[in-house]
């Protein structure tokens, strides 16, 4: 027997919300699925969503700057924790000139030898993401199997 399980959200700590909001709004389509105040952090708490992919993003007054050497992937990841958020997109090519059309901050792209591509940009506070060059597919959601030990 077995669970299925996908992915739902990446979470991302931001300086200023609403500057967030309109950054993933205009450069990658986004919109706001919902806000709430987390009274017990305290935070404030935007869940977009376009398609089937969502960003939560976290404002938290007095919350740290990353470090500098979280600001590309190659000394991002000389420290633990999460890195990125990673998309898919069919052409990178295209997405990548459509990007700079929209004024992102691309941190580079890359074509490997096996024709594998990727590109890393960050969003306006600094946080990184990335898209990797996948044809689009029927989504299979991963499995857990569930132990028949009581």
């Amino acid at each position: 027997m077995a669970m299925e399980f996908w992915h739902h959200h990446g979470g991302v700590s931001v300086p200023d919300i609403e500057a967030s909001i309109q950054w993933y709004g205009e450069v990658l389509g986004f919109e706001v699925e919902k806000r709430v105040f987390l009274e017990g952090i305290p935070a404030k708490m935007a869940m977009l969503k376009n398609g089937d992919l969502r960003i939560e993003l976290f404002e938290a007054p007095d919350a740290k700057p990353s470090a500098d050497d979280r600001a590309h992937p190659h000394t991002d990841i000389r420290s633990h924790g999460n890195k990125h958020v990673s998309f898919a997109v069919a052409d990178i090519d295209a997405m990548q000139t459509e990007l700079r059309r929209r004024g992102a901050n691309i941190i580079w792209m890359r074509r490997n030898p096996d024709n594998s591509a990727f590109m890393y940009l960050s969003d306006n506070a600094g946080n990184m993401l990335e898209f990797v060059e996948q044809p689009r597919h029927q989504l299979q959601p991963a499995t857990l199997t569930l132990s028949t030990d009581s």
